[in-house]
């Protein structure tokens, strides 16, 4: 709301907003390691105090965070993201503004997630770029309760579904986020049963992390007002597309879009060739904070539009970068799409990790080889074994395994975050290869 202004001014109008519109309670908000949105909430007698100061809180309890004997950290409030909860709380209006945390002696939090995306974004900087823009697709499923995956709908790709009741709450969840001052693109109905997507507006990487955040909670805060389940699972129904994450993204200096070349072939400048050499030489390295949860390989598979293979393409989905359609009178416009991240990441960790990646290609002059146009899942081993077509690890343990071992991640992410990380998605695996799931009950129990 207040992103044009210096702190000082931001400051200033938040107080003076909140004393014009009674805001009477302010949701501090941040994330954890694993993009789970954290808060606690302040009055607004104490807002002057914690936009100067900060406010105090036990990060021991944060997963990811400090260790007990090292607990107390500061929530510091970015007055740019302040915005009046449409939903309120009763009778009380409510705002909220997103923190950065900081340690007691006022220094950044290496293990806070906004720092690690603030961190690669000065790294653009000093690359020569002013930033980097995405504009993500985030897919989810509405269901007719907590705890269960009935859809509401058998609805496919743009179908408008007669007295869809989903169909509305798209509706609804659009209003409460340009209400909170999110831009939305347009909403329809995706690929399966009951499954639903609602683009943003691009913006630069931190007001988008920011955006995604917010994004997933009005989605769920809408949905249970009407007694549904929303959920941002990759693939909560077998045999359905799952739910994927594309962002598009590209780099901009001096006010224009570095990725543009009016005499290119794709009207990619090599500076975005050489990025989109740095995403396929670094997926294997990145995927695990890109799709970074156990059920995410489920996701990607062959057969439902995830990408499983590491080519890049025009027009063809199947590839793991796409580049979408050159308009003319739209440079800026001019993008690649990552469509391997999936909506249940963190988007500060997932949105540093492409960039670290797209950077070091850029600055190895990373070359991308020949794109592939054909349907990739079509093709034999053989075939591909002969294009030198590598594939996406195929379990969240592969991709630690691949991200563990990565320089790259160790930069982007930084010791803490890295391995605090790397340690809780092995104790994820690990929970996960001990449990007897229910396929090997229906196929074992009688048989053997």
């Amino acid at each position: 709301m207040f992103s044009g202004m210096n702190r000082q001014e931001a400051c200033k109008a938040v107080l003076e907003l909140c004393e014009e519109k009674k805001v009477r309670f302010i949701r501090l908000w941040f994330t954890d390691l694993l993009g789970f949105l954290k808060s606690f909430a302040i009055t607004r007698q104490e807002l002057e105090k914690a936009l100067n100061e900060g406010m105090g809180f036990d990060g021991s309890s944060v997963e990811g965070y400090a260790r007990i004997d090292e607990s107390d950290m500061l929530a510091m409030p970015d007055p740019s993201t302040f915005a009046i909860l449409p939903w309120g709380s009763g009778e009380f209006v409510v705002g909220r503004m997103f923190c950065d945390i900081i340690t007691p002696d006022g220094k950044p939090y290496a293990g806070c997630p906004r720092y690690c995306l603030k961190r690669a974004l000065e790294r653009c900087r000093k690359a020569g770029f002013e930033t980097m823009y995405v504009g993500p697709e985030l897919e989810y499923f509405y269901f007719k309760g907590e705890g269960n995956t009935v859809p509401l709908d058998s609805g496919g790709y743009f179908d408008l579904v007669p007295r869809d009741v989903a169909s509305d709450l798209r509706l609804r969840t659009m209003a409460v986020l340009e209400d909170v001052g999110i831009q939305v693109e347009y909403a329809h109905h995706e690929c399966a049963a009951s499954q639903h997507e609602i683009d943003l507006r691009y913006n630069d990487a931190l007001t988008m992390a920011d955006a995604v955040i917010t994004y997933r909670l009005v989605v769920k805060e809408v949905a249970l007002t009407s007694g549904v389940h929303a959920t941002f699972m990759p693939k909560p129904v077998h045999g359905q597309n799952g739910s994927g994450m594309h962002v598009h993204q590209s780099l901009f200096t001096n006010g224009r879009n570095a990725f543009y070349d009016a005499n290119s072939r794709y009207h990619l400048s090599q500076t975005a060739m050489h990025y989109t050499a740095g995403l396929m030489h670094h997926a294997k390295d990145i995927i695990g904070v890109c799709a970074q949860w156990v059920n995410s390989y489920k996701r990607l598979v062959p057969g439902y539009e995830a990408p499983v293979y590491i080519t890049w393409a025009r027009t063809n989905r199947s590839s793991m970068i796409r580049v979408p359609i050159y308009k003319p009178g739209h440079e800026n416009a001019t993008r690649i799409e990552f469509r391997a991240p999936d909506p249940a990441a963190n988007p500060y960790l997932a949105f540093a990790a492409m960039l670290h990646a797209g950077l070091d290609g850029i600055e190895k002059k990373l070359e991308v080889p020949a794109p592939v146009e054909c349907d990739v899942y079509h093709m034999t081993d053989a075939e591909r074994k002969a294009e030198d077509i590598d594939n996406l690890p195929g379990s969240l343990r592969e991709a630690i395994d691949h991200l563990e071992s990565s320089d790259l991640m160790r930069q982007a992410l930084g010791d803490h975050i890295f391995e605090k990380f790397v340690e809780n998605k092995k104790i994820e695996w690990n929970d996960y290869r001990q449990q007897v799931h229910q396929y090997e009950i229906r196929r074992y129990l009688n048989t053997l």
